[in-house]
This record gives structure tokens, sequence and C-alpha cells, in this order.
């Protein structure tokens, strides 16, 4: 019965916004290409936004436009004012109901974190939907930029690229001549997964002044802990909200079997970020300059604040993996690869 009914739910918003559509002058919307070389029509005012991924939604805030978005995904917290937008469910499987329900002039979605299926029953829907592929920092400052245009708004998204390439330019300046650390990025440790050297946070890592020691072409590669030994980094590095967790169970790390044989274990050589280094958004920013000054202090003259947060632990050291990072994960394995 429940089918039946979410069944003639779409079918009545694909029939009014289908009339709305055969009725709207041409000249009310406007042609984007996305980053995936799709073409796509939206609205020439895009007042309501439903984003379907994280790195979207802080976007949008960077760019000053949240008061357009109307929805988000249960993985959407950051700022903490985009916990309170509507909820449309996980970024893999979202609500199309709640979506709808919302009637967006227009959903943003990634490539690397949404699903092809979702785009495609949105189309349907006649729901237009505009999707980003970031591959290194220089693509998410460019996103950045599309996204803002898209919304009529390019003098917001000149104005954060600038500043992003402004803050990177000086970082760059501070670390010429120095040596790279060589690190093993940690996304998860038991089984160890790391980061593929193509990936945007590899990028992110080389901009800090770092180079990871794993060579994969894989976006999430799962290591070997007795070659990573072999290799011995000069850091481990992790990504975390809560960095006095990550020091308190360091230690738990450290009684590992196999990690007690890493240098940087033995000798407590290792960095923790904010998590934004995940998210392909222009607070990455801040993350690459955290990372850097952890690097390489000798270069930094100011006092580093640590801000103390109560946790039940970072997400490296659980059993089973957050649902966020278990989907980013799974992505190469199971999503389709193309808008």
């Amino acid at each position: 019965m429940n089918i039946l009914l979410m069944a003639l739910f779409l079918c009545t918003v694909h029939a009014r916004l289908q009339s709305q559509s055969h009725t709207a002058d041409a000249s009310a919307s406007r042609e984007f290409v996305d980053e995936t070389g799709r073409t796509v029509r939206v609205p020439q005012a895009i007042n309501r936004i439903v984003s379907l991924a994280p790195s979207l939604t802080e976007t949008l805030y960077a760019l000053g436009l949240q008061d357009r978005l109307v929805g988000d995904t249960d993985y959407c917290d950051y700022p903490p004012d985009a916990q309170k937008k509507t909820k449309v469910g996980g970024g893999i499987n979202p609500s199309i109901e709640t979506i709808a329900s919302l009637h967006p002039d227009l959903v943003l979605v990634t490539k690397n974190f949404n699903r092809l299926e979702t785009v495609e029953t949105l189309k349907g829907l006649g729901i237009p939907s505009y999707a980003t592929e970031p591959h290194n920092v220089r693509d998410i400052i460019s996103s950045t930029e599309k996204i803002a245009e898209l919304m009529g708004a390019p003098e917001a998204g000149k104005s954060v690229a600038e500043d992003m390439q402004k803050r990177l330019s000086l970082l760059q300046e501070k670390l010429e001549g120095t040596s790279p650390r060589r690190i093993l990025f940690v996304v998860w440790s038991d089984p160890l997964i790391s980061i593929g050297k193509d990936t945007f946070i590899a990028d992110a890592l080389r901009l800090a002044g770092a180079v990871s020691i794993v060579d994969s072409a894989q976006s999430w590669p799962q290591m070997n802990l007795e070659e990573m030994v072999k290799m011995q980094p000069d850091y481990l590095v992790f990504a975390s909200s809560h960095s006095e967790s990550v020091a308190r169970d360091f230690d738990v790390l450290a009684r590992r079997p196999g990690w007690r044989l890493l240098d940087a274990v033995r000798n407590r050589r290792f960095a923790v970020i904010s998590d934004a280094v995940n998210r392909p958004a222009p607070r990455i920013v801040s993350a690459i300059e955290e990372l850097a000054r952890q690097l390489h202090p000798e270069l930094f003259q100011e006092h580093q604040k640590e801000k103390p947060q109560k946790d039940s632990g970072p997400a490296f050291l659980r059993k089973s993996a957050p649902s966020m990072a278990a989907m980013q994960v799974s992505q190469d394995k199971e999503l389709v690869c193309a808008l």
C-alpha cells in the first residue's frame, strides 16, 4: 500500500512539474554545463536548493547563500546551522519524496558521493541537478566559483576563491625550500585504509608540505601494515573534529600489533587536523594550514590553540566504520562513476 501511495505521489509531482515546464517561458531558464559534462537547464532565479553532500552544504554557507538551502542530508553537520535544515536522508539513498515535497529549483550533487539513479529519478520528475567533480584543491576553488555563478552570485564566488588562493599562496611562500614530511594518512586503522595519490586529499597534503607514502591509484586503498612498517613514515596524520580524543586514544593504537613497530608511533609523531580535509569545500584550506603548522612548527611563530571537546573517540579507532566513511570507501566498488 505504501509503495502504491508513493507511486501516486511521484506521478502527481511529475505531472505538476511537467505542466509548469510546458507553460513556462523558455527565456525564464538558463543552461549550464556541470562538472561531469551534462547540460543542465535551471531557472533564472534559483531560490530553493537541496544539497545532497556535506561539502556542497558547506560551500553554500561559505558563499552566504544558506537562506536558499531548504534541505540537505543527514551528514550535513557543518556549520551547526546546517543541522537545522530539513533532512532528506543519506547522500546515497535520499528520500525522493522528501526532496520533491521541498519544491527545489535545483538539487546539488557530487559525482563521488551521489548515485546516477538519484539524478535520473530527479530528472524524471523535472527537478534539475548540478554535479561537481573536484579532483584537487584547485578544482575545489573552481567549483566554488561555478556554484556561485550558477546561483547568480558571481561576486561571492570570486571573493571566496580569492581568499582561498591568497591563503594558499602565502602558505607556499612560507614552505618554500622545506623538505616535505613523509606521512601516512589514516582513514581507518583496522583494516588500515588510506588515501590514493590522485585524490583531492593527497593534493591537500602536498600543499601542507607533506607527501603520502601510499602510491595507489585507488581512492581509498586498503594497505598492508607490514609494508607501511618497512616504509616508516615520518608522521601519521588523522582527521577528526576532536583532537583531544585522538591524542588520548593514540596510546590505544600504539598497543595494537604491528603499529608499535612504526617509529612514528613509538616517538608519538602524529598530527591531527580538522575533518574538513575530507570535504571538497572552502574550509579545506584551514585544514591544510593546520597540518602545515604541525608538520613544520619551526616555520610558524604563532601559538597553535587547541579546543578540547568531548567525544566517544576518533573514527579511525572505532570497531565499525561510521556511515560517512563507509559510504566514501564504498564508492569505487558499488556506485556508478558517471552522471
